[in-house]
């Protein structure tokens, strides 16, 4: 990173954030030439690339799309009544503690002005609850303790109920020591062992786990704690985030390409690599589009299915025993984005973003006309609003048009105003392609090191033994892959920054490992 890490100032509030020096070398490339083929544009990839380029590094940055971004990219399309407008794979927050996305944003917007932050994170629940995160402090563990105590969801016998000793070990989470206490059990199962109320269960806990695209039952515990870790009892930065004002393309992902050309990146978009092998001479030959390119090395910023599909076709690369493990990678269950352009507006008090509970496969409701400005344009013009629905986690063979039907008769259950309005407009993504982290699956991850010094992966699957999660998860490996490739040429890595990797109140580790071993036996 540059700016703030690089002068050694934290990145956020958070006086305990973890600094990750950079490991030493040469200020940048020097003597030979060093090339790399990063494939895959997303955050990771762009991440690598990014790392790679400010070394004076050769970079080729390929990516299938037409754009930018992965995950968290962006694409125009035509309304009928004839607006051009961006559409995205869905609602994305930028959270305080994802220092590493937002240190790689800041090399096109130093003082990250294209995001703004939203007031509030509401949490709805069909049966009338509605907690709120505006209120709750942020330094650990007054912010549990304010959630608790401002929550509806928490009455007092609810917590007489709870097992205190079980919970003890959320206080303490170490990585990857939270792994071997708890990956071997369910999301699901850990908070029947911790008798967490059902009504905050439902508003806290599974909001958070299913941000994975899992059902509880279906994901590592091991994941769900980390998250709840993260964002509420290992961070002082607060579960209140930014969103970008613009659409991904325009505020963050074109500038990124442009400064990425500028430092000589060859950016390839709308290119798929076919194979990747090894050479005799020790480098890798890429073929993408018919055409063959040598490089030094490469990089693996790729999906679960399409880093399963280019190993596959590519049979000489790592060894038998990693090949294995990324056949063995598996992809969380479908999910749906709906976004409706509506004929009236939607009540003028209702939040830009809100998590949802209860109403059936919706998971939350966005309005994008509070926070992003193509929306709100178009909302001034048409008298109308723009509002997106998701739902994760659904049945693998689901009938989609049936989906998205119940999703959006759903929206008129949490905004009845909603119920007349007429949709003069729609685009629905059906998408199946983020990673699954199922119980018992940690051990059998890859990481961002493969067999060959030369060939690193990098991406939101890859295991990196450090507390981040989701965007941060995929920036960081990103980073992290770069830095092992430049530790190779000796040359100077970039540093990083994480939450810190242990909770606010040191426990002695004896009653966490007490705690630990009553919950493995239960589960």
């Amino acid at each position: 990173m540059t700016g703030a890490a690089a002068r050694g100032r934290r990145p956020g509030r958070d006086r305990q954030a973890a600094f990750l020096p950079p490991p030493p070398g040469a200020p940048a490339v020097s003597g030979t030439p060093r090339s790399t083929a990063v494939v895959g544009g997303g955050i990771a990839g762009l991440a690598a690339a990014t790392a790679l380029a400010e070394r004076g590094v050769d970079v080729t940055l390929y990516e299938r799309e037409a754009h930018l971004g992965g995950r968290v990219g962006g694409w125009t399309t035509q309304l009928r009544d004839g607006s051009t407008v961006t559409m995205s794979r869905g609602f994305h927050a930028f959270f305080r503690q994802y220092y590493n996305l937002r240190g790689l944003l800041r090399r096109t917007d130093p003082h990250l002005s294209r995001l703004t932050g939203l007031p509030d994170y509401p949490l709805r629940h069909s049966q009338g609850l509605y907690d709120s995160f505006r209120r709750v402090p942020r330094t650990p563990p007054l912010s549990a303790l304010g959630f608790v105590a401002l929550s509806p969801s928490f009455r007092s016998r609810d917590l007489l109920r709870m097992s205190p000793a079980a919970a003890l070990p959320l206080l303490d989470v170490r990585v990857p020591e939270v792994y071997a206490r708890y990956d071997d059990v369910s999301a699901h199962d850990f908070l029947d062992t911790l008798r967490f109320p059902q009504a905050a269960r439902h508003l806290a806990f599974e909001v958070f786990s299913r941000s994975f695209f899992a059902d509880p039952r279906h994901l590592s515990a091991a994941e769900m704690v980390l998250m709840f870790h993260i964002y509420f009892l290992g961070s002082a930065e607060g579960l209140l985030f930014d969103v970008p004002r613009e659409p991904f393309p325009t505020r963050l992902w074109d500038p990124l390409g442009a400064y990425l050309r500028r430092r000589g990146t060859t950016i390839r978009t709308s290119t798929a690599v076919e194979t990747v092998s090894r050479t005799d001479k020790g480098a890798f030959s890429v073929v993408a589009d018919g055409r063959e390119t040598r490089y030094d090395a490469v990089v693996l910023a790729l999906d679960t299915a399409g880093l399963r599909s280019l190993v596959t076709r590519s049979p000489d690369l790592g060894d038998a025993a990693w090949r294995e493990r990324v056949a063995r990678l598996r992809t969380a269950p479908p999910f749906l984005v709906s976004r409706l352009w509506l004929d009236r507006p939607v009540a003028p008090d209702r939040p830009g973003f809100v998590g949802t509970a209860g109403y059936g496969s919706l998971d939350n409701v966005s309005v994008l006309e509070r926070w992003e400005a193509e929306a709100a344009r178009w909302a001034a013009r048409s008298g109308g609003s723009v509002v997106e629905l998701h739902g994760y986690a659904l049945p693998e063979h689901a009938d989609q048009a049936v989906e998205i039907k119940q999703l959006t008769e759903q929206l008129a259950h949490v905004y009845p105003e909603t119920r007349d309005a007429r949709v003069l407009d729609a685009r629905h993504e059906w998408r199946q392609d983020c990673p699954l982290f199922p119980v018992g699956g940690y051990g059998d991850r890859p990481g961002v090191r493969t067999p060959d010094p030369g060939l690193v992966l990098a991406g939101d699957l890859v295991r990196t033994d450090l507390p981040v999660a989701l965007m941060e998860r995929a920036a960081t490996s990103g980073f992290l892959a770069a830095n092992a490739l430049l530790r190779e040429w000796g040359v100077r890595g970039h540093p990083l920054w994480t939450v810190p990797n242990h909770g606010r109140l040191r426990l002695r580790r004896a009653e966490n490992r007490k705690a630990a071993s009553r919950v493995g036996r239960s589960g």
